[in-house]
């Protein structure tokens, strides 16, 4: 089976393409999603798990990332052969503050405006596109709405802020927080990630549009993660508490995960304190 991730080179897509064993497609490659000569390589391959993507929040980068995540993601999936796999890397910030009325967030979720960027917007519409083409072209399709996926750093890549916090609590930088650090989030470490994009080639579901994160298991607080990850190495965190800084949106977040565990089988198998461990 051959396998392709767009944004391959990326923080999460290095780890995701050596889980597999695929090959890449970036722009360290000289390849992008918005060039359809390139993208015409998708047409070669069993399973596409894209990843690449514009992420800039500024509304000043709304074009480019209209441009990247929604036709770029139409770009690819419709060069794909009747029978492959397309897996979409989406996002739960697609609910905005909708999300905030709802412990865990369902898929039933609205994803109404308010108050998402351009960003999201963009996700959201290149999931229509995913809709659309993956029934045109008879393409089995996937969207992950994730939440919070962490993977080890490498070079050349900016990463979460999971990765920021074990960063930080090791070379003793002062970690600044909002909200008192009360704000929660479910993690998801990447190979989890990859394990569910396996589950669903596994499947023999046509479509499937699944919330993806650590669950309530693998939720905590802000403060709770910095604390474990100084607890791991037996240093103290440097937490600065700051509401000056933006508020996320909604400030609590955890993914519901009955959706996917029913249909797919699958779980995540990394807790967070192991999950921290590998970052380190």
């Amino acid at each position: 089976m051959r396998i392709l991730v767009t944004g391959g080179s990326g923080y999460l897509g290095i780890h995701v393409r050596r889980f597999f064993e695929a090959d890449d497609f970036s722009r360290r490659l000289n390849l992008d999603i918005l060039n359809e000569s390139d993208v015409e390589l998708a047409a070669n391959y069993d399973v596409v798990i894209h990843l690449a993507a514009y992420l800039d929040k500024d509304p000043s980068a709304a074009e480019l990332s209209f441009r990247t995540n929604a036709e770029g993601t139409a770009n690819v999936i419709r060069q794909m052969k009747p029978g492959s796999v397309f897996i979409y890397a989406s996002t739960k910030d697609a609910y905005g503050a909708n999300a905030a009325i709802y412990d865990p967030v369902p898929e039933t979720c609205p994803t109404d405006y308010s108050g998402q960027t351009p960003l999201e917007w963009s996700k959201l519409i290149g999931e229509r596109y995913v809709d659309y083409y993956a029934r045109q072209r008879n393409v089995r399709a996937c969207i992950f709405r994730l939440s919070t996926v962490y993977a080890r750093p490498s070079d050349g890549n900016e990463y979460g802020f999971v990765t920021h916090y074990v960063e930080s609590v090791k070379r003793g930088w002062p970690i600044q927080v909002p909200v008192g650090g009360q704000a929660i989030r479910d993690i998801l470490h990447v190979d989890d990630f990859s394990r569910a994009c396996q589950a669903f080639i596994a499947s023999s579901n046509a479509y499937g549009l699944y919330n993806l994160g650590g669950g309530q298991k693998n939720a905590a607080t802000l403060t709770e993660m910095i604390s474990t990850v100084g607890k791991l190495i037996q240093l103290e965190p440097l937490i600065e508490y700051n509401d000056a800084l933006s508020h996320p949106v909604p400030v609590n977040y955890v993914s519901d995960l009955s959706l996917v565990r029913e249909q797919l089988g699958w779980q995540p198998e990394i807790g967070i304190k192991d999950g921290l461990r590998s970052l380190l």
